[in-house]
């Protein structure tokens, strides 16, 4: 008789369960019934009570308790991915995140294959496995290759902002500065983009610029001249940023302390609910800040304000070359001693109303004005006087004319003015109200009352032949009427119709 082996009297059965307890994944059959109405698990290695808390008995009757531990997120793929081996046969597997004992999700990976059983259910014959660590690699990857593009792309749009910023033009600077407002707050998905500037006592506060995400309100009619001497929480923070290179950050308003109350309420009242702020520096002087609102509590970068400070100091660099161009510009179209523009200026602007005139028929007129007596003034008070009476009436002439005006100073004590879309009676009125300023002008100069009287001479551009139309014309023709004017004992204002007095 031949003698037993060692293995003849082993439980198979219960050998494979100890075999499939330590595999490192999870062992398993699963089943669907011929009429895809129930399914069951046969078989599961017992690791699935000690991961997961589930027991294998009661998955032997209904598999309901394993889907249960899947991921609201994945679920629907599990399902879509088993029904479709389901009619094809084809091998299974799947990622899906699992609910662990401790409450926490991971990730595992399932492969299994089926077979068609005779009574028409289907079997999988399976394991699925912790692939946490791989996902937590590929995520890594992910990130850094998200964040890589995340940098890059800033750093495009910083070059084409400065590009952009480079490239302008005093005239478009407020253009440039809109767009600049746009593609921030496009970049980072804020609501409201703004510019802020200060008045010189710190007391109040203007919205110069403004972009607002589509359906967001606009803020900027009703953010003009604020008094902010009573938010004494919001100028010690703007202090601190100051001494610290950083930025104000408001990440939820609702948690203001409350200190911070009048803020709190001006910013609730607007719909913020998260906000930055970074300051504006031009010159080393703090001008005002630049700042983003988010109108819902919201997660940010951790670098967030590092950005935000690189965008305001491109801000901050254009903005402080555009006030040195347009310094240079005024030195180069102002007379420094009055203020008012000169004759480099005067002459493109009298050409811009010539060419309107021809166009459209707008009228204009051009008067030129001599301060009366002015070389006696000089004489007898010495420059410095003569120097105040200019200043004093170049400041006059500022204040009277309308901004589409042009007032310049023609040299020495000659100035002329420019009045666009004017009549020739309402030019005429205009310089009779300056000859009448004038006289009540009454400059002191070191203790004394210096009297000042102005001649002048206007003429219309209809005044003129039409073959004669030219900005030449025009200023020969008022400086014949001024002459005129002086002949007649000055004070006085020669036209077309003659010699006016008040």
């Amino acid at each position: 008789m031949a003698s037993k082996s060692a293995t003849d009297n082993l439980d198979f059965s219960g050998l494979f369960r100890e075999l499939a307890s330590g595999v490192p994944g999870v062992l398993f059959c699963y089943e669907i019934s011929a009429d895809a109405s129930t399914h069951r698990i046969p078989f599961i290695s017992s690791r699935v009570r000690d991961l997961f808390g589930v027991s294998p008995d009661e998955l032997l009757r209904d598999a309901s308790e394993l889907f249960n531990i899947i991921h609201p997120d994945d679920h629907d793929a599990v399902g879509s991915s088993i029904q479709q081996s389901f009619q094809d046969l084809a091998p299974w597997q799947q990622q899906a995140r699992l609910r662990l004992r401790s409450g926490e999700y991971r990730w595992f990976e399932g492969h299994s294959v089926p077979r068609r059983e005779p009574g028409g259910s289907t079997l999988w014959f399976g394991q699925f496995t912790d692939i946490q660590a791989h996902k937590d690699l590929e995520f890594g990857l992910r990130k850094s290759e998200a964040e890589a593009e995340y940098q890059l792309s800033f750093q495009q749009l910083m070059t084409s902002l400065s590009s952009d910023f480079i490239n302008s033009t005093i005239g478009d600077i407020d253009d440039k500065v809109q767009t600049f407002l746009a593609r921030i707050g496009e970049f980072f998905g804020v609501d409201r983009v703004y510019v802020y500037r200060f008045s010189e006592d710190l007391a109040r506060m203007t919205n110069t610029h403004e972009w607002c995400r589509e359906g967001v309100p606009e803020l900027k009619g009703s953010q003009q001249q604020v008094d902010i001497t009573g938010f004494h929480w919001w100028q010690a923070q703007t202090k601190s940023v100051l001494k610290q290179n950083r930025v104000v950050f408001i990440e939820d308003v609702s948690k203001l302390p409350k200190e911070a109350v009048a803020e709190r309420e001006l910013l609730e009242e607007q719909g913020v609910a998260a906000m930055f702020c970074v300051p504006i520096l031009i010159r080393g002087v703090v001008e005002g800040f630049f700042g983003m609102d988010s109108l819902t509590v919201r997660s940010w970068r951790k670098d967030q304000s590092d950005l935000l400070i690189l965008a305001a100091n491109l801000l901050s660099e254009a903005l402080e070359r555009h006030r040195l161009e347009q310094e240079l510009l005024n030195q180069s179209i102002r007379d420094p001693l009055t203020g008012i523009h000169n004759r480099r200026y005067l002459q493109p602007r009298v050409e811009e109303m010539m060419s309107r005139f021809q166009r459209t028929g707008e009228g204009f007129a051009l008067a030129m004005l001599d301060i009366d007596h002015f070389k006696r003034v000089n004489d007898t008070l010495g420059h410095q006087a003569g120097d105040r009476v200019l200043q004093e009436f170049g400041r006059l002439l500022q204040e009277q004319f309308r901004g589409t005006d042009v007032a310049a100073r023609y040299g020495g004590e000659e100035f002329v003015v420019a009045l666009a879309s004017a009549s020739h009676e309402s030019a005429r009125q205009a310089l009779l109200r300056i000859l009448e300023r004038v006289r009540a002008m009454n400059v002191e100069f070191k203790g004394r009352t210096v009297p000042v009287t102005v001649s002048a001479g206007l003429v219309h551009v209809v005044d003129l032949r039409p073959g004669k139309l030219s900005t030449d014309a025009m200023v020969t023709e008022a400086d014949r009427r001024l002459y005129k004017a002086k002949r007649s004992g000055r004070d006085c204002l020669v036209d077309a119709s003659g010699k006016s007095r008040l």
